[in-house]
């Protein structure tokens, strides 16, 4: 490769990203968590100090180094310092412990992990069976990431020969339907979700957006909180969505735009101090891992009109947005859309041929995009059977209207057999929801000795109700093949750090009876 080249391709990586901003705005405030601040130029000198001391340890090129901790501007300058020294960042889930951590570990092959203090002693209950030589501190020591990132005798000039086509991070997948797999992001197809990010959600330098989702999940850190970082924007950093921390931050901060699941934002609206606190300055609302409820739009749009919803719809394997639909496009009969493609996404509905569908019919969404990850990490099967011909099949079951608005029906893996005759769940859960007992539910299939699979409905009640209610109930309205064998009542359901259903926990739960 050339010299031209070369800077060619570290100009459009993640670390050349937050360098061009610190050149164009060094003492902005790029930053905030607790009592410290960061400028733009104070955190572009921390990535390298953090990118020096990996490379220190005996770390090269393409090596995994595993971040597992709360939020945190610790957690933000591992993740840089990754990007700028060569190295593949690995997000690890806050709240795995036991099997499952020592799974991702294992799978990724991390030589070093970096973790909040509290979370270390996790680390040591599995380090027999994972491959990491070195576990250190994010924060909270003299000896720690944040503290090498604040030392001003610490490098502040590193040059790496850094490409966008390296891989820079393993995004592994939330495991609703399997074991997690680490999806291969390299630095070209972040930047260029980072650029779709930009132009789909109005962000700009004048933002002043609140970070409360766990930065180890991509929504988070790669469609708001890098983006912002990309636009020169304001960000700040809390380590847990508490409502009442939230609503006092909003208006004390004259915060501009938040995301949320829209379970968080259902908290905010019931909140006593949501009635009180100015939040007048709150001009953007973005939410995704589910369709946000009406009423709570609504709850939210009276007192404060001028407010601009957004929904975000994707999976890490793309970044993770692949599809938005905008403030004006929230309007009767879409709002169960979750909008059009962004702008470096193309995607289709096909059947299980690969054959396009007509307008109106469900179908499987595919992806074509620079977006996109390299494939699944260690994990060549998965990763042939989920590209084909070009195009990522998404496991995602969706109509298309005329004007090319997607609505998510259901998932692949999700659609119950029955007798042989296919059931998706989602039709048996709109019907369910029309019962005035029913707060949530999910449909799942059961093993079953006669169907091979039966529909099963988890609910949550608001109100009384009985199984057999609730089965007569779908089967007035729907075919019988259709209608729940049994309804399980609980407290409430799983659910991943983003608000998504995990239905393969109640799967496997209610398989094992």
């Amino acid at each position: 490769m050339g010299a031209d080249e070369s800077a060619l391709a570290r100009a459009s990586t993640v670390d050349g990203v937050l360098r061009r901003t610190a050149a164009r705005s060094p003492d902005r405030v790029a930053l905030r968590f607790g009592d410290r601040e960061w400028t733009f130029a104070e955190l572009d000198r921390g990535a390298t100090r953090v990118a020096a001391w990996l490379l220190g340890l005996g770390l090269t090129r393409m090596d995994r180094v595993a971040a597992y901790g709360h939020n945190s501007d610790a957690y933000l300058l591992a993740f840089l310092g990754c990007a700028r020294a060569g190295l593949v960042h690995v997000p690890v889930n806050q709240n795995l412990g036991g099997a499952e951590l020592s799974y991702l570990l294992a799978q990724s092959g991390s030589i070093v992990v970096l973790a909040d203090p509290k979370l270390a002693g996790r680390i040591e209950e599995v380090r027999a069976q994972i491959p990491a030589r070195d576990v250190l501190a994010l924060r909270g020591s003299e000896e720690s990431a944040l503290e090498v990132a604040r030392d001003p005798d610490s490098p502040e000039d590193l040059f790496t020969d850094v490409a966008d086509t390296d891989v820079v991070q393993l995004l592994y997948t939330s495991g609703t339907t399997s074991a997690p797999k680490g999806a291969m992001m390299t630095h070209r197809a972040l930047v260029h979700e980072y650029v779709s990010c930009l132009h789909a959600l109005d962000v700009g330098e004048g933002d002043r957006m609140l970070h409360a989702l766990p930065l180890y999940h991509s929504a988070q850190m790669h469609v708001f909180l890098m983006p912002a970082l990309a636009a020169g924007a304001y960000s700040e950093i809390v380590e847990t969505p508490e409502p009442a921390d939230l609503l006092r931050r909003i208006e004390e901060n004259g915060i501009t735009s938040f995301f949320a699941a829209p379970t968080v934002w259902a908290a905010l609206s019931n909140h006593a101090d949501f009635a009180v606190r100015d939040l007048s300055g709150l001009a953007k609302a973005y939410y995704g891992a589910a369709i946000m409820p009406v009423p709570v739009l609504e709850r939210i749009r009276a007192r404060h009109p001028g407010i601009g919803f957004y929904n975000c719809f994707g999976q890490s394997e793309i970044g993770p947005l692949a599809t938005v639909l905008r403030p004006e496009e929230h309007v009767a009969g879409r709002m169960d859309s979750c909008g059009r493609p962004v702008l470096f996404v193309e995607a289709r509905l096909v059947d299980e041929e690969g054959a396009d569908v007509a307008p109106g019919e469900r179908g499987e969404v595919v992806y074509r995009s620079p977006q996109l990850c390299e494939g699944y990490w260690d994990k060549p099967e998965e990763t042939k059977e989920a590209f084909r011909d070009g195009w990522f099949r998404s496991g995602d079951i969706a109509r298309r209207d005329s004007e090319g608005y997607f609505t998510i029906v259901d998932r692949v893996k999700d659609v119950i057999n029955t007798g042989g005759v296919l059931v998706a769940p989602r039709e048996v859960e709109d019907v369910l929801y029309r019962h005035s007992s029913i707060a949530e539910v999910a449909v799942i299939s059961v093993p079953d000795p006669a169907w091979g699979e039966a529909v099963t409905a988890v609910a949550v009640l608001k109100g009384p109700a009985t199984e057999d209610e609730l089965i007569g109930f779908v089967r007035e309205r729907l075919a019988g093949f259709k209608t729940p064998k049994r309804v399980h009542m609980v407290e409430e359901l799983p659910r991943n750090a983003s608000g998504k259903l995990l239905k393969r926990v109640l799967r496997e739960h209610f398989s094992r009876g």
